[in-house]
């Protein structure tokens, strides 16, 4: 007995099942390829608007000068410690491998130049940066961020008190200001771990470290990594205030901020870096 014959209608109903899951998947990836689209637009245009006024505030009054002071010394004279150890070790250590390539050239005298741009070009402005963001940057976003689910900001506005001007002007002006002095101090106790090692445990001559170290090291060399101090201390303030300013979710939402804060920062101030590099030789 043959088997009976394939119902023509049901099969051509269930045909084109195949082709429209497929319409359907490319449909909701792409709505969600504009979704996440969107949302990294409007990420941009909030940050934008803190950036913009968190300069355009330090010219309006009231100028929160002790405010920004408190900031000042929260941001820079209590980022001291941390700044200090990992300045000496790191000069001491780029001192160590720099001897250790060196040598197989015969070429130890160099290490002193080498030690001194490599800090105040490169190294200084970018661990200093990427230190304050840890340190500091995630406290301004946990800050700032149990503020606004507390409501406290929320508050300022009833009071009529701009919470931009209050609270995101004196944190982005004092990174700012701070992060050229933590460099220059950053530069200045790597150069003295780097002699310290050098001299004393590396047997380097100390004419020949001094020397290069004062003919290679120039006015260019410590203003480049000043003006990237400058910008890295303007993101860490802006991304800092931006990620606390703008966090919802409560308690879990404020540990979110506060990690994004500091990833955020931290990625940012290695990009620029490469673009500051590149556009000032």
């Amino acid at each position: 007995m043959s088997p009976p014959a394939p119902d023509s209608a049901s099969d051509t109903e269930a045909r084109p099942i195949l082709p429209v899951r497929v319409v359907e998947a490319a449909g909701r990836f792409v709505l969600g390829w504009v979704g996440g689209l969107r949302g990294a637009v409007e990420e941009v245009g909030r940050a934008g608007v803190v950036a913009f006024w968190g300069v355009a505030n330090v010219f309006l009054p009231p100028l929160r000068v002790r405010l920004t002071i408190q900031q000042m010394e929260f941001i820079g004279v209590q980022s001291l410690p941390i700044i200090l150890l990992t300045s000496a070790f790191t000069g001491a250590v780029f001192t160590l491998q720099s001897h250790r390539a060196f040598a197989m050239f015969g070429a130890q005298a160099m290490v002193g130049g080498t030690v001194g741009v490599a800090l105040t070009r490169e190294l200084g402005p970018t661990l200093t940066g990427l230190l304050v963001a840890g340190r500091a940057g995630s406290a301004i976003a946990a800050e700032l961020g149990t503020m606004r689910v507390t409501e406290q900001i929320d508050a300022l506005d009833a009071m009529a008190v701009d919470p931009l001007n209050y609270l995101v002007k004196p944190r982005v002006l004092a990174a700012v200001l701070v992060m050229p002095m933590l460099t220059a101090i950053f530069d200045f106790v790597g150069i003295v771990g780097s002699y310290v090692i050098g001299i004393y445990l590396m047997h380097l001559s100390r004419p020949e470290f001094l020397v290069r170290l004062g003919d290679w090291v120039d006015w260019d060399d410590i203003y480049s990594g000043l003006l990237k101090a400058v910008v890295f201390g303007f993101i860490v303030g802006v991304v800092s205030c931006y990620k606390g300013f703008y966090t919802t979710g409560g308690a879990r939402g404020v540990g979110q901020a506060t990690t994004s804060a500091v990833v955020v920062s931290s990625v940012a101030i290695l990009v620029s870096n490469f673009f500051i590099a590149w556009a000032i030789p």
